[in-house]
């Protein structure tokens, strides 16, 4: 079949199909072989983490996201780009780094002309989870079969995060030997994902990798260097979403950073030259990108794959309210859904604080959706595509269902899923 067949098979089989591929005792098996009792704690408090079906997507949209994802690289990595965004950019962002910085987000809906790039991500969370997820699966279906354990080949994903890790460390300091991380995020202990913070802990360790997770506030400034207490550290993997480092309670941190005395990512200048909302502006406006000496054909997919944005601003308030209905409004510094609202749900009070914010407005892009039986009747969850990005290369492809106005964890049958990429043969 060629491949917009395979695009149609994919939407057919994830309104269809009613397959529950999660192997919940492989699963456990998975956690468990971390260590004893580690299943009940990952699943504790976190029912809706994993949902219990994949997600299936076209090998036609697979490319477009990847081409999409390759020629913004492209633009990001012109000097003109660079210098545009760090005008808006806090000043801790504005100077270059050697370290590219883990795990990119690159989130896609799926409309009817194809992936639709939402928003970048710097500290995109899931990866190992994902990873482990999609070995938990079984051959739900015959378009399954041939295509399980997933979708890395003979490589596995903890190999590509370990050599991922390692190429930052060696960007940041070349060959001196990497003796210690420090995994950092405000409470740690209270994070949904704390999980994961355990299983890189493990996959440092089983490396020869001395690695503590903590809270910033635990972190000081010594003669040396950054320590944890007695703990000199090498290599901060930084989880936070205080991007620009400026809460008082990370002066340590910040400074460190700030002198170039530990290596960090992502740290702030990968946040301003990905993931603020504001840079979706510069990206859509092809005028701009021209004088870039951006090509065409670049400009053609930036055009395609991403929804027109533009920056909100008071002088234009009854214009946008106008167009409302249309738009989905985001803070340029947000994370996670937070303070962002779709236009046709907003209230005049909360336009307002919009108004009075840093926020950009996005042509509303729909989610595309999954039907599923969920406690016994049929239900409509919504999808979201997320690439694991790296150096330009697309680690993994996971996928995320809710229901609701925003990605959440809280809806049964929900949660991270595995992608099933249909090709034009059939399978992936």
């Amino acid at each position: 079949m060629n491949r917009p067949d395979c695009v149609k098979l994919a939407a057919r089989l994830n309104a269809d199909c009613q397959c529950l591929s999660l192997d919940g005792e492989r699963l456990r098996a998975e956690l468990e072989h971390e260590s004893p009792g580690f299943y009940a704690e990952v699943m504790e408090g976190r029912p809706h983490l994993f949902s219990g079906s994949m997600v299936f997507v076209g090998g036609n949209d697979a490319e477009r996201m990847a081409e999409l994802i390759a020629a913004i690289e492209r633009v990001i990595a012109l000097p003109e780009y660079r210098a545009h965004v760090s005008a808006w950019a806090p000043a801790i962002a504005r100077r270059e780094r050697r370290e590219r910085g883990v795990f990119l987000g690159y989130d896609f809906h799926l409309d009817p002309d194809g992936p639709r790039l939402i928003e970048i991500n710097t500290n995109a969370g899931g990866a190992l989870l994902n990873a482990i997820l999609a070995r938990a699966q079984q051959a739900c279906c015959d378009e399954a079969r041939a295509a399980l354990p997933g979708i890395l080949g003979s490589d596995t994903p903890e190999h590509l995060f370990m050599a991922m890790f390692r190429a930052e460390w060696f960007a940041a300091r070349g060959d001196a030997p990497l003796r210690t991380v420090a995994i950092v995020d405000a409470e740690p202990r209270t994070q949904y994902l704390h999980p994961e913070f355990q299983l890189f802990q493990r996959l440092f360790a089983r490396h020869g990798i001395d690695t503590v997770i903590c809270d910033p506030r635990e972190l000081a400034l010594g003669r040396d260097g950054l320590r944890h207490g007695a703990t000199k550290i090498d290599l901060v993997y930084n989880r936070l979403t205080d991007f620009a480092l400026a809460d008082p309670a990370h002066a340590a941190l910040r400074q460190a950073y700030h002198d170039d005395i530990v290596a960090m990512t992502p740290h702030p200048r990968a946040h301003a030259l990905y993931a603020d909302k504001r840079n979706l502006v510069a990206l859509c406006d092809d005028a701009l990108l021209a004088s870039w000496g951006v090509d065409a054909a670049t400009r053609a997919q930036l055009a395609a794959g991403i929804p027109h944005t533009e920056l909100v601003s008071a002088e234009c308030a009854e214009d946008f309210w106008a167009r409302r209905k249309h738009l989905f409004f985001k803070p340029a510094a947000g994370y996670g859904s937070k303070a962002a609202y779709r236009g046709d749900k907003i209230t005049k009070r909360v336009f307002e604080e919009v108004l009075a914010g840093a926020y950009i407005a996005q042509a509303l892009v729909p989610p595309s959706s999954r039907r599923l039986e969920v406690d016994g009747k049929m239900t409509e969850l919504k999808v979201d595509l997320r690439n694991y990005v790296y150096a330009g290369r697309v680690q993994l492809v996971a996928a995320r269902l809710w229901q609701g106005q925003t990605t959440n964890f809280r809806t049964p049958g929900g949660g991270f899923a595995p992608v099933l990429t249909i090709s034009s043969k059939g399978t992936a």
